[in-house]
């Protein structure tokens, strides 16, 4: 069974996570702009920076609930 607690309170950041969600965003924006350099304008580029969001927020979250 899922802890809803768990996933639907919020959760504030302590300053070592804080830390942590900056870097994972600036890893993953440099990702980003290379992707964006090396694929051509197309529905398949949208969707891999979509999926590169998606990731920075699921690996934000894991941190957020799990820590």
């Amino acid at each position: 069974m899922l802890d809803l607690e768990k996933n639907f309170t919020y959760h504030a950041p302590t300053e070592e996570q804080k830390e942590i969600y900056k870097n994972i965003r600036k890893m993953a924006h440099d990702y980003a702009e290379y992707i964006q350099n090396v694929c051509p304008q197309s529905r398949e580029l949208s969707l891999a920076l979509t999926k590169l969001e998606e990731c920075v927020m699921w690996a934000n979250a894991s941190i957020a609930r799990n820590n």
